[in-house]
């Protein structure tokens, strides 16, 4: 038989704080983490922009039974409890909902993340031959290391509406016989001035042009032989001409697949897992959630690496627009206070990822309050930047609700903020939500190497945080 505990190690056990490893919660925790980051990887693979994923949502959803909002309103059908509906905005954001016995106008425990990530995008007038080669011209799109995004392989994705209004879907580089494009860099042996430059400036935003081929088309009489060829090319397959551009949504993304990273297959490696992470546990949770008092609902947003502007942003009208109709549809008389009352009634997880402590770069992290990949789902009170600038501060009362809410379900959790006070900061989607009168706290998952080509999360955080999400919908908080 073991020691047994002193008075000071009793007191110390009942008074003290100390964060766990989500690892040493059992092997049947850790074999249902494997097993659901599976599936997660497949999601990264297959929705690697925000109408990619909107679209792979939407298939999941109908296939569980999920009906389309905007129908049932347009035919006047009321909702009844139990009820499971979706919207998908504009191809780019996506909410549905579970009706619970609860009348709506009492609050919604709603879960939330955002399905943009940093990449590069075209322009609008990008094609042009240099130096017997064609290029494409990009405007990067959220908050990059630039130097990070060359030298890498990049697959191209998106839409083009043509001159007489149809549309064409592209997805080129992400199977194994497509070709691939990439962003060159300047050789080391040449690049004495450019390394001696601020990383800010070692390559410019102006620098970052799309490599798309080097054959001419065979003409002699001709200039600018090799971009008419790509031009043939593009309307051999989608029927595009040059000014289809004009009317085009492309964007450049890393060709890697998801792989698991380490010898003990623990680490997720993958593009564009802020935050489609979060986004994904979200999705899962709502998926396997029963039917519970109140109603579950949750909203996916757009251009949330930009500011959440824009009209499937979270700065938008999308979820007032779209609890307004779920409150028209079960209540006999709909009203803005209606409206309001529910907002104000209501609570959720704005589920973002936090940066983990990387060993490399400790001196950014103020280690009691950082939060370390394996210590399972992170929550952050606070984000914002500068004294809290911008930031959504949760109330004790939400800590307090969540922090007992994920002892009693036996979530493995820990507490953050997003690097040292004055070294820099961050925010979410949670202030715009919390601006409608919502209790909204973050929480989500740590990860390395944030807005790079290939970011790093871990799989017991991964599971973790879809076991909150699914403990927090079918809560009923007081």
């Amino acid at each position: 038989m073991g020691e047994e505990k002193s008075q000071g190690e009793l007191l110390k056990e009942k008074l003290s704080y100390e964060t766990k490893n989500a690892w040493e919660h059992g092997e049947n925790e850790i074999r249902k983490a494997y097993d659901l980051c599976e599936n997660y990887k497949a999601y990264l693979d297959k929705g690697k922009t925000e109408r990619e994923f909107a679209a792979v949502v939407e298939k999941e959803l109908v296939k569980n039974g999920y009906e389309n909002l905007q129908l049932l309103f347009k035919q006047g059908k009321k909702l009844r409890k139990g009820a499971r509906v979706y919207y998908i905005n504009k191809h780019k954001a996506v909410a549905f909902a579970i009706l619970g016995d609860k009348p709506v106008a009492d609050g919604i425990n709603m879960v939330g993340a955002h399905i943009d990530s940093p990449r590069i995008d075209i322009k609008q007038n990008p094609l042009y031959e240099d130096s017997g080669l064609v290029l494409l011209k990009t405007h990067y799109y959220g908050g990059i290391k630039k130097y990070q995004w060359v030298a890498i392989p990049y697959s191209l994705h998106g839409v083009v509406v043509r001159a007489d209004g149809t549309k064409v879907d592209i997805c080129i580089g992400e199977d194994e016989t497509d070709p691939v494009f990439t962003i060159t860099d300047l050789l080391p042996h040449l690049a004495q001035d450019q390394m001696q430059k601020k990383a800010t400036e070692v390559v410019t935003g102006e620098g970052l042009n799309l490599l798309l081929g080097s054959r001419p088309y065979n003409d002699k009489k001709l200039k600018d032989k090799i971009k008419l060829n790509i031009l043939k090319l593009l309307n051999e397959k989608y029927g595009m001409v040059e000014e289809d551009f004009l009317s085009a949504e492309l964007e450049a993304v890393p060709a890697f697949k998801a792989r698991d990273i380490g010898l003990d297959r623990s680490l997720i490696g993958a593009y564009g897992q802020d935050d489609r992470v979060c986004a994904f546990t979200c999705v899962q949770a709502m998926l396997d959630a029963k039917p519970a008092a109140r109603t579950a609902l949750c909203i996916l947003t757009d251009k949330e690496e930009i500011g959440s502007t824009g009209n499937t942003g979270a700065q938008s009208n999308f979820l007032k627009s779209f609890i307004s109709k779920l409150l028209y549809l079960t209540s006999d008389n709909y009203s803005d206070v209606l409206l309001n009352q529910c907002l104000e009634n209501s609570y959720m997880l704005s589920a973002d990822v936090n940066p983990g402590v990387d060993p490399s770069y400790q001196e950014v992290y103020e280690k009691r309050n950082a939060s370390y990949l394996g210590n399972g789902v992170v929550i952050q009170k606070y984000t914002g930047s500068r004294g809290k600038y911008d930031a959504s501060d949760a109330s004790a009362e939400m800590m307090g609700l969540i922090r007992k809410l994920f002892n009693d379900k036996g979530i493995i959790w820990h507490t953050a903020e997003l690097g040292k006070v004055d070294q820099g900061g961050g925010g979410t989607i949670a202030q715009y939500v919390a601006n409608l009168g919502v209790e909204v706290l973050d929480c989500g998952v740590p990860i390395l190497s944030m807005h790079s080509p290939v970011e790093v999360t871990s799989k017991i955080d991964v599971f973790m945080c879809y076991k909150a999400m699914q403990a927090f919908l079918e809560s009923n908080p007081a």
